[in-house]
């Protein structure tokens, strides 16, 4: 269990859900940038951590503006559902909680809901749920050396997915 987990942990005990999971996971892994771009794909404008609605050329964010922006969607949009379609979601170990808040931010909430990872949940199967949300780490059919890292153990700077998973995991069987 590596000491940067049960530190992120800890933190979560005193921060709630979203802006632990906005903080330690989302944050990190997204990015920020102030002031709107085109997507990777040149699909869409996009500023924040990865703000698309409304979006147009020219807006700015500031930072504190970009954080509140993304805690809001983590409620609204990715949390609540997630506490509809995962049954006692609330009462999943908070690390799975975080992780799978993250996953839904970045794959979409349905692909969670619909997910082996959620019925391993539902089921309280909980290290088998934290790792079936690695396999979240394609795009476009090949496996991504970035999603790969998020869903896993991380990298020198951010926590990994599955990493804050096991380790909420285990400190929940402790008790």
């Amino acid at each position: 269990m590596s000491q940067r987990a049960v530190a992120a942990l800890a933190a979560a005990v005193s921060m709630g859900l979203v802006v632990f999971t906005g903080t330690y996971l989302t944050e990190p892994w997204e990015g920020k940038r102030n002031l709107a771009y085109y997507d990777y794909l040149g699909r869409t404008w996009t500023y924040g951590f990865g703000e698309t609605r409304g979006v147009k050329k020219g807006d700015y964010c500031s930072d504190a503006e970009c954080s509140r922006m993304l805690y809001e969607r983590l409620e609204k949009d990715y949390h609540q559902p997630l506490q509809r379609c995962v049954d006692n979601f609330d009462t999943l170990p908070i690390g799975l909680q975080a992780s799978m808040l993250d996953a839904a931010y970045n794959v979409g909430v349905g692909a969670i809901c619909k997910s082996t990872a959620a019925r391993r949940a539902r089921a309280k199967d909980y290290r088998g749920a934290c790792n079936a949300l690695t396999w979240f780490n394609k795009a476009g059919g090949r496996v991504v050396r970035g999603l790969k890292l998020r869903r896993e153990y991380g990298d020198t700077y951010r926590i990994g997915e599955l990493e804050i998973c096991l380790t909420s995991v285990e400190q929940e069987s402790k008790r």
